[in-house]
């Protein structure tokens, strides 16, 4: 047997190979890229999480606990209650963007809905929404109630 045989014997099995390293190549590539996409994610979403914390922080424990303000302290706090709204649009978009994930959406979803129907958020709520026409984001989702999910809006109910 020469090694015109021999190469013509190993041939297919040398491609074989070859084909199975470079498949192993391009699954190592695709899921080194999805753990750098999730990194990414969760510390966008710590970022997000941090930035709560620090507005939580400003706003009067009484509201948080769903304590009634006075209406001095609601006049005080008017503009952290706001900020926190803000934050709240923001995090809707964020979901409606899908640049967080599911399992955090449904995190910050409850907070917000939990938070909206506690007094002092109720009442700064209702007189942004009276005089503004901001935070549609916000805006869709006490309309379908906290139930739907923003990063699935276009297929279910366009607006």
């Amino acid at each position: 047997m020469g090694w015109i045989d021999v190469l013509r014997t190993w041939a297919p099995i040398i491609q074989a190979g070859a084909i199975v390293g470079a498949v192993g190549t391009v699954w190592l590539t695709y899921r080194q890229v999805k753990l750098r996409k999730e990194q990414a994610t969760t510390q966008f979403e710590d970022e997000l999480s941090r930035e709560y914390r620090e507005l939580a922080r400003e706003l009067p424990v009484k509201a948080l606990l769903g304590d009634e303000l006075t209406e001095d302290e609601f006049e005080n706090q008017f503009s952290n209650l706001y900020y926190y709204i803000d934050l709240s649009n923001e995090q809707v978009f964020l979901r409606f963007e899908e640049r967080v994930s599911k399992e955090t959406w449904d995190d910050w979803q409850d907070g917000i809905e939990s938070n909206l129907n506690r007094p002092a958020f109720q009442m700064a709520w209702d007189e942004i929404k009276e005089r503004s026409d901001t935070f549609q984001e916000l805006r869709r989702l006490e309309r379908n109630d906290f139930e739907t999910d923003p990063a699935e809006w276009d297929q279910i109910n366009p607006e």
